[in-house]
């Protein structure tokens, strides 16, 4: 995979393209965490989903970087 990919004649790092895509799938997971009640059970939220933007992202990095 490139390190970088070029949109509209500028150069983007492909990890910051990555954690664009990681932050998507988190707001998604989150949603339905939400949905289903999790959170009740949760002891602090924003913690929680901020490990949850940490996880996500890191295992789409491996996926494509490994």
């Amino acid at each position: 995979m490139p390190r970088d990919i070029a949109i509209l004649d500028a150069y983007v790092p492909t990890i910051l393209l990555l954690f664009i895509a990681g932050g998507l799938l988190t707001w998604f997971i989150d949603r339905l965490l939400a949905l289903t009640g999790l959170y009740r059970v949760v002891w602090h939220p924003s913690l929680f989903r901020a490990c949850l933007l940490v996880c996500t992202c890191g295992l789409i990095g491996l996926a494509v970087y490994s």
